[in-house]
């Protein structure tokens, strides 16, 4: 799908938010329906790390708050969507761009949806790879992100 104006300001606003300019990481794509995200972490002066390959924590922060903005443009206002945990496993250093690239599909938003209608609260577990020109895994995040309904929170708060 493509990027469409308003899907590609927004990218370019998330880019100039100071938390995530500050990861040295970019996106590069935004779909116009939210399902599909592509960001990439070059490897500069601000993303170096000591031993000169990309610092781990550029790695992660320019992947972490993707997936639960995906799910908040596309389940929309009636739902809470939290980042609750993360996992990443170093494969080898980034000596070069790394890319990621987030996809969302019609199944597992109707699962979602499913699932809140039996449940509070459902935790979703998403992976990303950060790859190379070439297609090598050099990291792997693992994110898990809460969901519920906006309604049934109240609710039970109540």
């Amino acid at each position: 799908m493509r990027e469409s104006l308003r899907s590609g300001l927004t990218r370019r606003i998330i880019n100039l938010l100071p938390a995530y300019f500050g990861t040295g990481g970019r996106l590069t794509y935004v779909a116009q329906d939210w399902r599909e995200v592509r960001l990439e972490v070059p490897l500069t002066l601000r993303t170096r790390n000591y031993v000169g390959t990309i610092f781990g924590g550029s790695m992660y922060g320019a992947v972490d708050p993707v997936y639960m903005v995906m799910l908040i443009k596309n389940l929309g206002p009636d739902y809470d969507v939290w980042d609750k945990s993360a996992t990443i496993r170093f494969k080898r250093p980034g000596r070069t761009t790394l890319h990621a690239r987030f996809l969302l599909s019609d199944d597992e938003l109707r699962s979602i949806e499913a699932a809140l209608a039996t449940a509070k609260s459902v935790d979703r577990v998403y992976q990303v790879e950060l790859t190379d020109s070439r297609g090598v895994v050099h990291a792997v995040v693992e994110k898990t992100v809460y969901v519920a309904k906006r309604n049934a929170r109240r609710e039970t708060a109540a």
